[in-house]
């Protein structure tokens, strides 16, 4: 791959331009309109807060709980809107690859933007409800900058690796959709990580290895309590490094994937 053609000054435009689109677009023709962003991830947690915080009475062992689950379904959001849309990404924008040549990644990484401004207005609402709950902020905040890049890394990995298959095999989308649906209850995000733990070790091992329970759980360590269990403080050992090999390993073959691919894209799109 060709370094300066990747970051030249016209595919930065490029990219700046097809994020601006991308987000107008989503919005676009919806009464409440940007206000989505915000609706969407504190709907749910309302849902959920309600159902498990307040009638199965689960979390009531956590500090600030609310503000705990917020945090989850923020982050979980943000993963499953950045994976869905990168996903979609180079079909939806199929006129346009036909049209014009020029790097297709920057339409994928451009999708997965959109989810990234979404999530960084929610993590505004994060921190405004934490200080209404007292949260006592630390330095250790500056712990989620590093584990919302992997977040991000791991979601933009799976975007190129299953879009980059998903422009000839269109049903990679509602596979990927019955998968998430099925992650969600993998990782701690209702439940304390702690309810697993006290029952089977070897299974809260188990879904601490997975890089979405392990950046989330990081997150709610910095930002909301350090009585949060998280892998490595739970693991204790090199196998804690596996999330983010796995991260890596996912990123750097989907990226290939998508490289040899995206020859094709304006024959199959």
């Amino acid at each position: 791959m060709n370094i300066p053609r990747v970051f030249n000054k016209k595919n930065r435009i490029l990219l700046s331009e097809l994020t601006k689109t991308d987000f107008k677009i989503r919005y676009q023709g919806s009464v409440l309109g940007y206000l989505w962003a915000l609706l969407r991830p504190l709907m749910m947690f309302a849902i959920l807060y309600i159902v498990f915080a307040k009638l199965l009475r689960i979390g009531n062992d956590i500090p600030h709980y609310p503000v705990y689950l917020l945090c989850g379904t923020t982050m979980w959001s943000f993963f499953t809107e950045c994976t869905s849309q990168g996903i979609q990404a180079i079909v939806s924008r199929g006129d346009l690859i036909r049209k014009i040549s020029f790097p297709k990644y920057i339409v994928v990484v451009s999708a997965t933007l959109t989810a990234v401004i979404n999530m960084l207005i929610n993590v505004g609402v994060i921190i405004i409800f934490a200080l209404i709950n007292h949260v006592e902020f630390s330095p250790m905040c500056l712990l989620i900058i590093p584990a919302i890049i992997e977040l991000y890394l791991l979601s933009l990995g799976i975007a190129f690796l299953l879009g980059s298959i998903n422009v000839k095999y269109r049903d990679i989308t509602s596979i990927w959709d019955v998968i998430i649906q099925a992650l969600f209850y993998a990782v701690p995000i209702i439940y304390p990580i702690t309810m697993v733990a006290n029952t089977s070790p070897l299974a809260a091992k188990i879904i601490l290895l997975n890089p979405i329970s392990q950046t989330i759980q990081d997150i709610r360590y910095g930002l909301i309590t350090q009585e949060t269990i998280t892998t490595w403080n739970f693991l204790n050992s090199p196998l804690a490094l596996i999330p983010i090999l796995i991260t890596i390993t996912i990123l750097v073959f989907g990226a290939l994937v998508f490289r040899k691919k995206s020859k094709f894209f304006a024959e199959e799109v």
